[in-house]
This record gives structure tokens, sequence and C-alpha cells, in this order.
């Protein structure tokens, strides 16, 4: 359960966060480089300019998270792996 954690700025490569909790998780610059994030739950989190290239997202919830700025994503997905995620406007990605 890492609800709320302040990760900002962490280096995370290939870390294993499958069914994790992160909640409102601070994000921030986080560096997650090959992560498996699958099945998390990202909801509300702060992924502002956060890394996430290779990582896999599936069917993580990304509900309400914060990626960028109106018309800017701010975050890197290069490679991500976002098969039945949840968007941060509610769709899922298929």
């Amino acid at each position: 359960n890492l609800s709320r954690a302040d990760l900002s700025d962490t280096f995370l490569h290939n870390v294993n966060l499958n069914r994790a909790n992160l909640h409102r998780a601070n994000l921030f610059r986080a560096n997650l480089l090959r992560a498996n994030l699958s099945h998390a739950n990202l909801r509300e989190a702060n992924l502002i300019g956060a890394d996430l290239s290779g990582a896999n997202l599936t069917g993580a919830d990304l509900s309400g998270a914060k990626i960028g700025f109106p018309n800017k994503v701010m975050v890197k997905m290069t490679g991500t792996i976002l098969r039945g995620a949840i968007m941060p406007d509610g769709t899922i990605h298929e």
C-alpha cells in the first residue's frame, strides 16, 4: 500500500508493483522504466513528468490521474503497454 506516498524523483526501474495501491501517490518525475504496474490503482496519482517507457499498465486504473495540462501530456509513455487500462478520463484503452 503506497497510497499517498511521495515517490517524486525516484528511480523505480523494473520494479514489480503489480496490483499496488498508489492512489493519490506523488510520482512527479519518477522513473518507472519497464516497471510492472499491471492492475495497479493509480487513481488521482500525480504522474506529471514521469517516465513510464516500456512499463506494463495492463488493467491499471488511472482514473483522475494528473498527466499534464489541457492539450499537453507531460508523461513519457514510449512503448508502454496500456491494454485494458482505465485512462484518466475514464475511457478504457484497447
